[in-house]
């Protein structure tokens, strides 16, 4: 559904996106994930025929967004970072408006905007005043207009930013329920809004893309040694000292005194072998009172944080 090959762009010196190459296949949700200044928002804007790129290739449902921009944007909806919005209008006379804008018939027009109050959750504020609404209201309408011509690709810049936790959990369900229906490209730093949302990301860092998997495979080719975190009730000194003699223990590390005698320590062993038998063993064997023991594995926080510190150091 959309393909990427080679992207470019340049600010007169100043490169914004370098060889950015990737794909999206249809009815996926892809995360777009960097830190801020890293190429995101330039990649969506030449993706929505905002910009032109100055080398390299874009194409959106097989159609080259330098040669062929007017049938790609027929077929996207956009909701970019700061999502423009006509405050003194209300919601139903505002998406009548962009219905306008967009090409839509009259007589599909108001189906068209039915559809998309009652799947974005704002037919309760059709007559309201946008001024007058949350942020988190502003953010349902500005997706509402993106999804108005049925587009087959949904790109969106920043979909939760600004928003409170209840705000965002809402507009991230409201997305989640695209899937299959819409091929999405979701752009943001928030790495959770990722991991909970996307079925592959694609990592940019100072505009080139440095990784691109499901999240879970990235985690994975990431680790280098198992973790487990463990809850033990017993002296600290001694524990930490025991369970470090145990064979495939790499190192311990005591994460947290939870009282005077209550401890958790995050255990990291050789890469695949397991070893919480031989742990909970040893814990027994002392008299210690075992309360937790569980796997860690490596999150996409982990994995992002280590990508964007290693292109520094290389650079």
């Amino acid at each position: 559904m959309i393909e990427v090959k080679n992207l470019t762009k340049y600010y007169g010196p100043v490169m914004a996106v370098e060889d950015v190459s990737f794909s999206v296949k249809k009815g996926e949700i892809l995360g777009l994930l960097g830190p801020n200044a890293a190429g995101k928002t330039t990649t969506m804007r030449i993706l929505t025929c905002f910009l032109s790129p100055t080398r390299g290739e874009a194409r959106v449902a097989g159609f080259d967004v330098s040669k062929e921009p007017l049938e790609v944007r027929r077929r996207i909806g956009y909701l970019p970072e700061n999502a423009p919005l006509y405050l003194d209008m209300r919601v139903s006379g505002y998406l009548e408006f962009m219905a306008q804008i967009k090409g839509i018939e009259p007589a599909k027009r108001k189906k068209s905007i039915a559809e998309v109050m009652e799947n974005c959750g704002i037919a309760n504020v059709s007559s309201r005043i946008m001024g007058h609404l949350s942020k988190g209201y502003r953010q349902r309408v500005c997706l509402a207009q993106a999804l108005l011509n049925q587009p087959q690709v949904l790109i969106l810049d920043e979909p939760t930013l600004g928003l409170d936790p209840k705000q965002i959990i809402e507009i991230r369900e409201l997305i989640k329920k695209l899937a299959g229906k819409r091929t999405v490209i979701l752009s943001t730093h928030i790495l959770p809004e990722v991991s909970m949302t996307c079925q592959r990301v694609v990592i940019i860092n100072e505009g080139r893309v440095v990784a691109e998997d499901t999240p879970q495979n990235l985690a994975r080719a990431f680790e280098k040694s198992n973790q487990i975190l463990l809850e033990i009730e017993g002296p600290s000194s001694e524990v930490a000292s025991e369970l470090a003699k145990i064979p495939g223990v790499l190192r311990v590390n005591l994460k947290d005194s939870l009282s005077q005698n209550m401890h958790l320590y995050l255990v990291e062993s050789e890469k695949d072998i397991d070893i919480r038998r031989e742990l909970s063993s040893k814990i027994v064997h002392k008299d210690w009172g075992l309360l937790e023991i569980r796997p860690v594995s490596m999150n996409l926080e982990d994995v992002f944080v280590k990508l964007v510190t290693e292109e520094k150091t290389q650079r």
